[in-house]
């Protein structure tokens, strides 16, 4: 017979079962896993991968710390018997886990001919700026453990795709390059395994509904907008590459019309 804590994790495992079922049936998101992606799309990928990476260790160890400090109380106090302490530790460690994490993406676009400065100046794609948004709300003003929803969701993702997708990716060797640019996959899914395993356990130990509530929230946010995080970047560097051709051969043919820059005046 399921309890209330067993429902309270499967609740969160369906969250991360649609998302995969969403992945799967998107064109590009299906390419990258089966590793018939292109240079440009994996590219795309790893961009998107850099840019919201990059935001975790921070907005971990802040959340963290927000948390800790709701749990401090004068002598006698009873404060954090909801499992605050616990999910504030949590965090912190996990700051320090995840830490250099989008470093392993920039080797990854390195290793293709990428240049990292170049990437590193860009702007996030829309939907990666919204997932950033609402991450640091969470963070920074909101419930500081909601944060571990999208850790359990995105770190689920990886255990379950990121392992098969490297493999794929080298064993059909489509990219140049792709056998040392497979780091971050690979990273992901060798640690985030354990990960799920001890969050589930540590997440099901949270008497609070309230905490619950926020941790559910978060991980339905990140499963709405992951996919066009990273299928939406996937889909625009598919549709470049196929326009590419089209636009060489326009250039040859009327050089001087493809300009929308507004005419030179002597």
């Amino acid at each position: 017979m399921a309890t209330e804590t067993t429902d309270w994790i499967t609740t969160l495992d369906q969250e991360v079962a649609a998302l995969v079922i969403r992945l799967d049936a998107d064109p590009a998101a299906r390419r990258l896993y089966d590793g018939t992606t292109t240079a440009t799309e994996y590219i795309a990928f790893l961009e998107q991968i850099y840019h919201y990476v990059r935001w975790t260790r921070p907005l971990c160890a802040y959340a963290g710390a927000r948390l800790a400090a709701t749990c401090i109380g004068g002598p006698g106090e009873a404060r954090g018997a909801d499992g605050r302490a616990v999910l504030a530790a949590l965090l912190l460690r996990k700051a320090e886990e995840e830490s250099g994490h989008e470093q392993w993406a920039l080797d990854d676009l390195a290793a293709l001919g990428r240049d990292p400065e170049v990437v590193m100046r860009a702007e996030p794609a829309p939907a990666t700026q919204a997932y950033i948004a609402w991450s640091r709300y969470t963070a920074e003003a909101g419930a500081p453990e909601a944060f571990l929803g999208t850790a359990y969701v995105l770190e689920a993702l990886s255990a379950h795709r990121a392992g098969d997708a490297a493999a794929r990716l080298v064993a059909r060797a489509g990219i140049l390059g792709i056998e040392g640019a497979v780091r971050f996959l690979r990273g992901h899914a060798d640690a985030d395994e354990g990960h799920v395993r001890e969050l589930a356990e540590l997440l099901a130990t949270i008497p609070g509904p309230e905490a619950r509530e926020a941790i559910l929230l978060s991980a339905r946010v990140t499963r709405t907008v992951y996919p066009d995080m990273i299928a939406g970047a996937l889909a625009g560097a598919a549709l470049l590459t196929a326009a590419s051709p089209i636009m060489a051969v326009a250039k040859r043919a009327a050089p001087g019309r493809l300009s929308t820059a507004a005419p030179h005046k002597p």
